[in-house]
């Protein structure tokens, strides 16, 4: 006989259950469900529990659960996960059907001005995070899941890509370091994980490892969908290594860095002013620039200060950054309003565009604005400009027949 236990459970708990399973040699299934919504979804909820067992052949057991309102994917995540730590090799995979809203594909150049952190193991914190639209949803596996728990959000993660609908958000996973992370994309590259964050990344070779796991992992499961990278920036050395683990892989599309783990690496604290990780920002933003990527800002930890975060932003923007993280949902929409080009930088755009159209239109090789001459850098800037204004809605696409 074994014994094991899987999710959580308490008077704060929402949307999880707690599962434990005890084999026994014999007297076939012993089921108890303690759920306050078992009069309507009881029915179900049995069937599915049943369904999980059958796969896993196991016929002589007590099951105990304690529902806190868990929808079918997670409660199928639990059930696998107690399944596993009964210790015996498990080969199967309790699967939900893979959602149609879970099947969109992402692009290489798409927006990437926020990106939402998601603890893996919490599933509360996911179903409703499409609602305030981010351009990117991270699904944790590493800082936020403890080291006992990284089995457990593995399967969450790995059932959240196949059933909730992120409303178009670029589906992303931040997987472990090492030997757990090349496990972790197991588990997740074969459910349509758009982008796979490699965290504390100080070698090139990290990058290439990972990407190389990856195309095993397509190739073996005939997963047809690109999967791109974003390396994590998190430590002097990965700073002074910023355009080597930039250009380590084709399938890099962003360079961001980790704040809270570099400042501490170099032994000293985070600051508001932001003087202490100018340098390492600045490696990050030109390193990416250098190798055709965008470079991403880190998050700003103080959920509760909003002005606080749009100064963050500006400054940000102002250091070539297209994009910065978030740990709350509150802190979406200052980013992208921060991010927008202002009323007069799309003015100056839209004017630079038509002059250097204009003078391509007549054959000439230099492009003046008014008694100045316009530079290559600078055409090259507005136009950037106007199609950041167009993807933002505060510009239409037709805007020359306007003029």
């Amino acid at each position: 006989m074994a014994k094991s236990e899987a999710g959580r459970t308490g008077k704060d708990i929402r949307s999880d259950c707690w599962v434990a399973i005890e084999t026994t040699s014999s007297g076939g299934l012993s089921l108890e469900i303690r759920s306050k919504v078992e009069s309507m979804y009881g029915t179900s909820f049995r069937q599915t529990v049943e369904d999980g067992l059958k796969l896993f052949s196991i016929e002589n057991a007590r099951v105990e659960i304690e529902d806190k309102g868990a929808l079918p994917f997670t409660i199928m995540a639990r059930l696998e996960t107690a399944v596993r730590r009964l210790g015996d090799p498990v080969e199967k995979q309790f699967l939900p059907d893979m959602a149609a809203q879970c099947t969109y594909t992402t692009t290489r150049d798409r927006m990437r001005r926020s990106r939402l952190y998601l603890p893996g193991n919490d599933p509360k914190l996911s179903v409703n995070a499409g609602i305030h639209k981010p351009d990117g949803v991270i699904l944790d596996l590493e800082d936020s899941v403890h080291p006992s728990e990284k089995d457990a959000a593995r399967l969450m993660v790995r059932n959240a890509l196949r059933q909730v609908d992120f409303m178009g958000a670029e589906r992303m996973v931040r997987i472990n370091q090492g030997d757990l992370g090349l496990l972790d994309l197991e588990f997740v590259i074969p459910h349509n994980v758009h982008v796979v964050l490699i965290p504390k990344v100080e070698s090139p070779d990290q990058v290439k490892a990972v990407d190389g796991k990856i195309q095993e992992i397509r190739k073996a499961g005939k997963v047809e969908a690109e999967v791109f990278l974003m390396p994590i920036v998190e430590s002097a050395l990965g700073a002074i290594k910023a355009y080597e683990i930039a250009t380590a892989s084709p399938n890099n599309v962003a360079l961001t860095i980790g704040l809270e783990d570099y400042t501490a690496d170099i032994g000293t604290r985070r600051t508001a002013e932001g003087r202490e990780s100018f340098w390492a920002r600045s490696q990050v933003v030109n390193a990416a620039r250098a190798a055709g990527i965008q470079p991403i800002d880190t998050v700003f930890s103080d959920v509760s200060d909003m002005e606080g975060l749009r100064a963050s932003v500006i400054e940000a923007k102002s250091l070539g950054f297209d994009g910065k993280g978030c740990i709350h949902p509150r802190q979406i929409q200052v980013i992208h309003e921060a991010f927008a080009p202002t009323d007069a930088e799309i003015d100056r755009a839209k004017k630079v565009v038509l002059a250097f159209e204009n003078a391509q239109a007549k054959g000439l090789g230099v492009v003046s604005l008014g008694s100045k001459m316009i530079d290559p850098p600078v055409v090259k800037r507005a136009l950037h400009t106007v199609d950041l204004a167009i993807a933002v809605g505060k510009m239409k696409g037709n805007w020359r027949d306007e003029q």
